[in-house]
């Protein structure tokens, strides 16, 4: 898997470098055998704004694949926060991106099967 880290406002420590390669792992392991020619993008950094709202953190993950692209975007308290909550986001769009792709080649398979079946008889 390609992989892009960018960092906006904040330099990155080594123990988020870590938090952050689990966390992408966890995404590779989703991905499975598309994870070879996925692109994967990810930013990391401070909201725009006033230090005093609260959710100043920022993380976003990009994933492209087969021609699929996902988008998840969100602000947390901390940096490991922020991940935390694009990260699922992100796996939960790959999850249903996933089902409905297999689901669809069920169903193509079943009208192939019935076509072949009825040339047959």
């Amino acid at each position: 898997m390609d992989i892009r880290i960018k960092t906006t406002d904040y330099e990155i420590t080594a123990d988020v470098s870590d938090y952050l390669n689990d966390k992408i792992a966890s995404i590779e392991k989703i991905l499975a055998h598309d994870a070879e020619t996925a692109r994967l993008e990810v930013e990391v950094g401070r909201a725009i704004g006033s230090s005093q709202q609260g959710d100043v953190w920022r993380a976003e993950f990009i994933v492209m694949h087969d021609g699929d692209r996902h988008i998840a975007t969100a602000s947390g308290e901390s940096v490991n926060a922020a991940i935390d909550i694009a990260k699922d986001e992100i796996l939960q769009q790959l999850r249903k991106s996933k089902g409905r792709n297999s689901t669809l080649t069920r169903r193509m398979g079943a009208r192939l099967k019935r076509l072949t079946r009825f040339g047959r008889e």
